[in-house]
């Protein structure tokens, strides 16, 4: 089934935002495309679209990644299909935003197993063929609210935080087998995330927001130089490194009050 230059990529959360660039910018790049979401009819006719537009072959999963064993599902159906997977773009996720105790907690453990533990179960999955054939590349979407605590985002940063910890570990286990992992921290960047997460932009996102396509190109390219980390945008690149330099109790402090709406 193979039949592009650079074998198959697999993409979550491939219906909406971060997820259709990765997608754009891989079949630019001749890789065939599995997408994977729950809505499969953004998803269909984005497929159409890169079809057409690329030449390559693009196969559309409708799968709710928030649910345990969805690794090992996802990789039989793909070895059903004899279809390997040289590129795991691991971008599906989302954030919760508001106070901690007046969220539902199903709602933030819904949060947590997508952000989590769905992606550390098809990093295991994929990642174990790729150190098997000697090569392979892994993106892990982060954020830069995984650099620091940031209430209102309590646990969808300590999510994030796992995310680059996660990511950044692996990049030294697996570079040896011939794997990159890369992690890609986003700052605030102009996706549906504010409104899935119930947030209006307060002043400080809406001067220090970014484009979509161009953050996803840059976490590509940094995966493509074998890069553990990258922070896009010079505005988040000083955050995420200023806070070596601030006081833990201060930064708490600074991201309340940024992320505060009233």
């Amino acid at each position: 089934m193979n039949t592009s230059k650079t074998g198959w990529a697999l993409i979550t959360g491939a219906s909406s935002g971060f997820g259709i660039d990765f997608a754009h910018e891989l079949a630019a790049q001749r890789n065939n495309l599995v997408l994977v979401a729950r809505r499969t009819e953004p998803m269909e006719r984005l497929a159409a679209e890169l079809r057409k537009r690329h030449g390559v072959q693009v196969r559309v999963i409708g799968m709710d990644l928030a649910q345990a064993g969805v690794g090992a599902k996802l990789r039989k159906m793909l070895d059903d299909e004899d279809i390997k997977i040289e590129v795991l773009v691991n971008n599906a996720g989302y954030g919760v935003f508001g106070s901690f105790m007046e969220q539902p907690i199903e709602k933030t453990l819904n949060m947590l197993q997508l952000n989590m533990l769905a992606l550390t179960e098809l990093t295991h999955a994929f990642g174990r063929d790729m150190a098997a054939r000697g090569r392979g590349r892994i993106l892990l979407v982060a954020s830069i609210g995984g650099y620091q605590a940031t209430p209102t985002y309590a646990a969808y940063s300590a999510s994030k935080s796992y995310v680059l910890l996660f990511g950044e570990a692996l990049h030294e286990e697996l570079r040896k087998h011939g794997v990159t992992v890369t992690v890609l921290s986003p700052g605030i960047t102009a996706t549906d995330f504010l409104k899935v997460s119930g947030q209006k932009a307060t002043l400080y996102q809406r001067l220090a927001m970014m484009r979509s396509r161009p953050v996803a190109r840059i976490g590509l390219r940094a995966l493509r130089q074998g890069r553990a980390s990258i922070v896009p945008g010079w505005l988040n690149s000083v955050t995420a490194w200023g806070n070596r330099l601030i006081p833990r109790m201060l930064q708490r402090k600074l991201a309340f009050q940024l992320m505060r709406n009233d």
